[in-house]
């Protein structure tokens, strides 16, 4: 792994990040998961773009794109990934041990990794806890990450890669880490973004690139979809094959769009 940090590459198992850090004490952050195809990273314009929204309604400024990409280029430049993850972090920087900030400069990082291709099924359970549509930071991709680290736990425990929540109305949400689709009377649906869902990159390819409804309802509407899948940054398109203790199949519209986004994932490398 390589690691760079406010202008400089720097050996990730060493003091980096000062400890007075708000990001650390607070969790006063946002951040961006991008693939990386072919030492390439995948729709990063898009990826950088929502940084921004995150960081505005955290009320982050000073965030400056060229910087990142810089980030960006030098870390890919240092190790070759033919797939892999980038991670960018922008926190408020350095602050006072409380939530009230300090008036430094936002701390920029970004990390990659390497990974193995995500297989193409998986099980996904639902939890009681509830994502807030009407909270502070709904919508925005921040660095507080607690109640999904938890609902991913419940999630492995139970033989499950994905936990997925109800918003406080008891609808359809989204998972820890990714948008959920689904198939009624050969519909496909995923939740609009008024249910406090994160605007995913891969979610929004999706629907520009297959089509389908933006539709609020109850949780309890999984129970009757004919089928089921998961998309984010690092699942592409995933088909779940069981949700709680029920089987699904791999349907039709799963494997189309599939199909769409093996065709079309290359237009994006790159940009």
């Amino acid at each position: 792994m390589h690691t760079w940090i406010d202008g400089r590459l720097v050996d990730p198992t060493a003091p980096s990040v000062a400890l007075l850090d708000h990001g650390i004490t607070v969790g006063d952050g946002v951040f961006e998961s991008v693939k990386v195809v072919d030492g390439a990273p995948f729709a990063l314009d898009r990826h950088l773009a929502r940084l921004q929204v995150s960081a505005a309604g955290l009320g982050l400024t000073g965030v400056d794109d060229a910087d990142l990409r810089k980030g960006v280029a030098e870390v890919l430049a240092a190790q070759r990934l033919a797939l892999g993850k980038l991670r960018i972090t922008v926190t408020a920087g350095h602050g006072p041990l409380g939530s009230g900030r300090g008036e430094a400069s936002p701390t920029l990082i970004v990390a990659a990794e390497g990974m193995n291709p995500t297989p193409t099924e998986t099980g996904a359970i639902t939890v009681s806890w509830a994502r807030n549509e009407k909270g502070a930071l709904a919508g925005l991709k921040t660095t507080s990450y607690a109640e999904n680290v938890i609902a991913l736990a419940e999630a492995q425990r139970q033989g499950a890669t994905e936990a997925v929540f109800p918003n406080t109305q008891g609808q359809l949400c989204e998972g820890t880490g990714s948008n959920v689709f689904y198939v009624v009377d050969g519909r496909l649906r995923t939740p609009t973004l008024a249910s406090g869902c994160l605007a995913g990159v891969t979610r929004a390819l999706v629907l520009e690139w297959y089509g389908g409804e933006e539709v609020d309802a109850p949780i309890e509407v999984v129970e009757e979809a004919s089928e089921i899948f998961l998309v984010s940054t690092t699942r592409d398109v995933q088909a779940v094959t069981r949700w709680n203790q029920r089987a699904l199949p791999v349907g039709p519209i799963t494997e189309e769009v599939q199909e769409v986004w093996r065709r079309r994932e290359a237009e994006l490398v790159g940009r």
